[in-house]
């Protein structure tokens, strides 16, 4: 699996650079001036510079991506400095400032933390820096630009397909008693895990008020752990005595973890859970018939589109599609103040249903992934 997604991604690499270099070379000695200041500009002979800043490089899509966004932006003429911070709040922010100190005019950061990578963020942009929160929101006004998915319509989807597999319409509860779910969320300090939780409690709340549905256990797991997520579920399935209905899990990984305690009690298959991120792993267990659910995000377009924000915010010029957001509906959270420019990109519902046509025949995940340990005559021809 990670072998052919590497492969997805450097094959994309070299597409997309292609298409890049001819029409957005930036000259070695471009003065292009940025907005609000000269952000952009460089000493005579050199090329202005990009950090990236990643939390972890132990999370695949993380070091492939930086391959794409480092690809695309050496192609338009930029210099490209990029440090890693394996799940560290106070190393990242250091590198942050490191970069700032090297001269960086912008600065692409996966965060570890929203909340923590602030305090880095601010003193960047006071410097004139123009900071892009990449897939995960920086929780200060002062950053340039955010893009992500719809990470509130995320959570939306994965208890949407959770719920309907479970028949929740149709539930009887004067004979069943209410439907027992389990909540598993993401690492509670990513904001996106936040959102996607608003997301799922916009779909299971009303049905909690109504009686419909229970909660019996509301987990979140440090760092996406897929072997938190194990030890968790084997613990909520020992407290509730294997007795429930459903899984609603915010990620393909944690929703993996889960599904080994399940299989162990025979619950995989039989229980509905959602994941998210439409991964090969994931996408494999729901042709299998144990995941039922995951959320594809297609990865591939936010790294070029996140460098030709950056490059048009250095240049002073209007990123098509971005609009403003309050840090306080980005964060579900009153308290936030201030506002921000992002960019959402759409996202869509994986099941056994359409997991060929979504994630197969584009190229996103590839067949002998998906289907392996499949029986050749289940599977559907190759594309």
């Amino acid at each position: 699996m990670r072998n052919s997604y590497r492969k997805l991604l450097i094959v994309a690499v070299i597409a997309l650079i292609a298409s890049f270099v001819a029409a957005c070379a930036v000259p070695a000695t471009t003065t292009a001036p940025a907005a609000g200041g000269d952000a952009a500009a460089a000493p005579a002979g050199e090329k202005v510079k990009i950090g990236l800043s990643f939390s972890d490089f132990a999370t695949e899509r993380w070091k492939n991506e930086e391959q794409i966004i480092r690809g695309l932006l050496e192609a338009k003429g930029y210099e490209v400095l990029t440090q890693e911070a394996n799940h560290d709040v106070k190393l990242q922010n250091d590198q942050i400032d490191n970069m700032v100190s090297q001269g960086a005019k912008a600065i692409i950061v996966i965060a570890e933390d929203g909340d923590a990578a602030a305090t880095a963020v601010d003193k960047a942009a006071e410097a004139g820096v123009k900071v892009i929160a990449y897939d995960r929101l920086i929780k200060s006004p002062n950053i340039a630009g955010y893009i992500s998915f719809n990470n509130v319509e995320v959570g939306r989807q994965q208890a949407d397909g959770v719920m309907k597999a479970l028949g929740i319409e149709g539930w009887d509860v004067a004979a069943n008693g209410p439907a027992r779910v389990v909540k598993l969320g993401g690492s509670p300090t990513d904001n996106n895990a936040i959102l996607f939780r608003k997301g799922q409690d916009e779909v299971v709340q009303p049905l909690v008020d109504a009686g419909t549905v229970e909660i019996v256990a509301d987990q979140w797991v440090d760092n996406w752990d897929a072997a938190n997520a194990l030890k968790l579920m084997e613990n909520i399935l020992t407290a509730a005595n294997n007795d429930v209905d459903a899984v609603v899990a915010s990620n393909d990984g944690t929703a993996l973890g889960a599904l080994q305690a399940m299989k162990a009690q025979g619950l995989a298959g039989a229980v509905p859970i959602s994941g998210q991120d439409a991964t090969a792993d994931g996408c494999n267990s729901i042709v299998k018939g144990e995941l039922t659910v995951s959320i594809l995000k297609d990865i591939r377009n936010l790294a070029p589109i996140s460098v030709d924000m950056v490059d048009k915010l250095l240049k002073g010029e209007a990123v098509e599609g971005m609009g403003e957001y309050t840090m306080a509906e980005l964060t579900n959270d009153d308290t936030k103040t201030g506002n921000v420019q992002a960019l959402f990109l759409p996202v869509e519902q994986v099941n056994k249903d359409n997991a060929f046509d979504l994630c197969v025949k584009n190229g996103f995940q590839a067949y002998e992934d998906v289907f392996r340990d499949i029986p050749e005559d289940q599977r559907p021809p190759k594309p």
